[in-house]
């Protein structure tokens, strides 16, 4: 791992920024392969060299058009003028005790988002962010604090493991070093639908991070239709926060239950997994002291889940600053998950990873300055579930 880059800001290797008042060139790693292999055949070449481009970006982690070999030199001084590899900036890295790295990437001059790497013995999982800061307004989440300004572009998106990668000492033909990805990071995924799933097929793609589908997932509040949407699109492991077992209490913690409530989505969610032959869906499950982590909600909870292709993770909440919830004692988070055993239900316990450096679960931030939605509850969540503008 290279951690002499999470000492602070790093440069970005990537091809000149277009003139001024001139047209955005694409970022090639916002085109998925059919929309490469279609720029290819622009500039006059043929479609075999998007495989070539993809080879290059994410199999070799090579972002200088000069330094692609195999490409003839006048393909090269074309991608060069015509299209461009922009990598999000690094305003600042940080690292916990336990290994955890977060950095913050800036989207524009005012804007930032935040993304988060967890070593494991068995795996590294990249937890990445779809938006600049997020309108559900989920109560217990710090993200929802500040807002929500913009959606990530697929290129922002996809850009955030390809610069996880480059951070973390990847070499070609060397081992993987990222091999999950979970989108929970700032934002709902299905609220910027539109970019998300170009981005998630890049993930899957042989010629791209080539990932398996159990190892990219995808987390939403329950925008119910998007769920409906996915299931025709793209196979990935499916998380969806729950937090509660019945519809008065998860309207408090996560508005948007008011428009979709728990029977609503619960449906979609097994018709995803209908639809693309999965094995199960993850309901995460914060635990509030207090609030939902009583053994009478545990009962209630497996009553809805048992007999359904369903586990729970259980996730001890993480505080920030201004929360309004207490963590649950270890011992009544086991008796929750023994009552869920219990019940029939598969369930975990997630160990808190980066909160030294609030990197954990629900304390992701970023920077928000000029805010499109503050908070706007379910009001927000309406507008994000029902408005293509939102997903533009």
């Amino acid at each position: 791992m290279n951690m002499e880059a999470l000492a602070g800001p790093a440069s970005v290797r990537a091809a000149a920024p277009p003139a001024p008042g001139g047209p955005e060139r694409p970022n090639l790693l916002g085109l998925a392969r059919a929309e490469l292999e279609s720029l290819c055949v622009g500039l006059g070449s043929k479609p075999f060299r998007a495989r070539q481009l993809m080879h290059w970006l994410y199999k070799r982690g090579c972002d200088r058009f000069e330094s692609m070999s195999d490409l003839a030199l006048e393909f090269r001084a074309q991608l060069a003028e015509h299209a461009q590899v922009r990598l999000p900036e690094i305003v600042t890295a940080q690292r916990a005790s336990d290994g955890t790295c977060k950095w913050l990437l800036r989207a524009d001059r005012s804007q930032a988002f935040e993304m988060v790497y967890i070593p494991e013995s068995d795996r590294g999982t990249l937890c990445i962010s779809s938006q600049v800061g997020c309108a559900l307004d989920c109560a217990f989440c710090s993200t929802a604090q500040q807002g929500f300004n913009r959606n990530l572009s697929t290129a922002e998106i996809v850009g955030q493991v390809w610069l996880a990668n480059r951070e973390l000492g990847f070499q070609a033909g060397g081992e993987r070093i990222i091999t999950n990805v979970v989108l929970m990071g700032m934002g709902e995924p299905l609220a910027n639908f539109r970019n998300v799933i170009p981005a998630l097929r890049i993930f899957l793609d042989d010629l791209g991070f080539d990932l398996s589908r159990r190892r990219v997932t995808l987390s939403t509040s329950g925008l119910v239709p998007q769920i409906y949407r996915l299931a025709q699109e793209i196979n990935v492991a499916l998380a969806v926060s729950l937090h509660a077992p019945d519809d008065a209490l998860r309207s408090r913690l996560v508005p948007i239950n008011r428009l979709h409530p728990i029977a609503e989505l619960l449906e979609a969610c097994w018709h995803y997994i209908d639809e693309q032959n999965g094995r199960s869906v993850t309901f995460e499950y914060v635990m509030l002291e207090g609030v939902n982590d009583a053994p009478a909600q545990a009962r209630a909870l497996a009553r809805l889940l048992a007999g359904h292709p369903a586990k729970v993770n259980l996730i001890p909440f993480n505080a920030f600053p201004g929360a309004q919830f207490r963590r649950s004692s270890d011992a009544a988070i086991a008796r929750f998950r023994d009552e869920l055993i219990r019940g029939g239900v598969i369930a975990t316990v997630r160990r808190t990873r980066g909160d030294d450096i609030d990197a954990a679960c629900g304390q992701l931030v970023g920077r928000v300055i000029d805010r499109t939605v503050v908070r706007l509850g379910a009001k927000a969540a309406a507008a994000q579930s029902r408005s293509p503008g939102v997903e533009a």
